[in-house]
């Protein structure tokens, strides 16, 4: 079985409650419809249920009345999450009229049923901006304890079992950070080694990515990868994990036995963390396109909650997959509890 049947198993047999806030977008809706009629999750929609059961009968959607939705258009179910948010956020400022005004954004509503334990997790974005997504889910579910940094890692799936784990990979940070510190790094070789757990059901084995291997050349950017294992390594000691290690080294085992002799990662790893956005974002495509790799992604890391950015490109097979993802995350929070 391969991982997006397992993923889709276990999202099955501990369906999660999700959240949707935008709960009136096709694709969206659509998904939840599947969702629904697969029991691979419970769904949570947001909004004016009549609006949300005449946009399901207009796309012919038959089990969108399975969902639980949120009927804003009562001021008593909007109440609580405005006290809330109040009293989160009264220390910055904000005032009660403010909160009022703010929780008739859905995507705050999401963020704040999240903190208040009514639902698992979050998917939006099919008609938000990642920025829109992350804003309230930062202020309100704020990021894991011991970690700072959200980062988005890519499931890469390639036809070449020879490498990572029988072919499998997880990469980042490809998606939020676009120049890390030696901290972030070590944060997110943290969050992707939970997230190798979590989605691909493997032991990571994390290489920490340079255009040097074990001092093979010297600069300062090699400095902050080599800072940055030291830091992951204190974060987690039983983290397997070594850098700073070239492409070829972290997954070729011939190459790793001539430039990084003694190195348990070295040639062997299946998780691969970037030196910076830009090089793991060209990697992750390139990836992509010429070895015709399923990459799926990306997966958001760090969050106190699992909530997933959808892009505004997406597809209802795209929807249903981080639905999917989602649930397997959430999965993965409470039995690590």
């Amino acid at each position: 079985m391969d991982i997006l049947a397992k993923l889709r198993q276990k999202a099955k047999a501990n369906p999660q409650r999700i959240v949707l806030p935008e709960s009136l977008e096709e694709r969206t809706l659509s998904a939840a419809d599947i969702i629904l009629a697969e029991g691979l999750a419970k769904i949570i929609l947001i909004g004016n249920p009549k609006e949300i059961t005449a946009k399901a009968e207009e796309l012919g959607l038959k089990n969108i009345s399975k969902a639980t939705i949120l009927d804003t258009t009562k001021p008593e179910n909007v109440k609580p999450y405005c006290d809330l948010l109040y009293n989160l956020r009264k220390n910055k400022g904000m005032t009660e009229e403010q909160a009022a005004e703010t929780v008739k954004n859905p995507l705050y509503i999401a963020s704040l049923m999240l903190k208040n334990g009514d639902a698992d997790g979050e998917v939006a974005g099919a008609m938000n901006s990642t920025g829109n997504v992350l804003r309230p889910a930062l202020q309100i579910v704020k990021t894991r304890k011991g970690i700072s940094t959200v980062s988005g890692a890519f499931l890469m799936l390639t036809n070449n079992e020879q490498y990572g784990e029988q072919g499998v990979f997880l990469f980042a940070d490809c998606a939020v950070t676009p120049v890390p510190t030696a901290q972030q790094l070590a944060e997110i070789a943290c969050s992707t080694a939970d997230t190798a757990r979590a989605l691909a059901g493997y032991e990571p084995k994390i290489a920490m990515l340079s255009f040097s291997t074990k001092g093979s050349a010297s600069h300062e950017v090699v400095d902050k990868v080599v800072e940055a294992t030291r830091i992951a390594k204190e974060m987690n000691p039983a983290l397997q994990i070594d850098g700073e290690l070239q492409a070829d080294a972290a997954i070729v085992p011939s190459v790793a036995k001539s430039k990084a002799k003694g190195s348990d990662i070295a040639g062997q790893a299946n998780v691969l963390v970037f030196p910076n956005l830009e090089a793991g974002n060209i990697a992750y495509k390139l990836v992509q396109r010429i070895s015709n790799s399923q990459a799926i992604g990306p997966i958001l890391q760090g969050m106190a909650a699992p909530i997933n950015d959808l892009s505004r490109g997406c597809n209802i097979d795209d929807v249903i997959q981080v639905i999917i993802i989602t649930a397997n995350q959430a999965i993965a929070a409470k039995e690590n509890k």
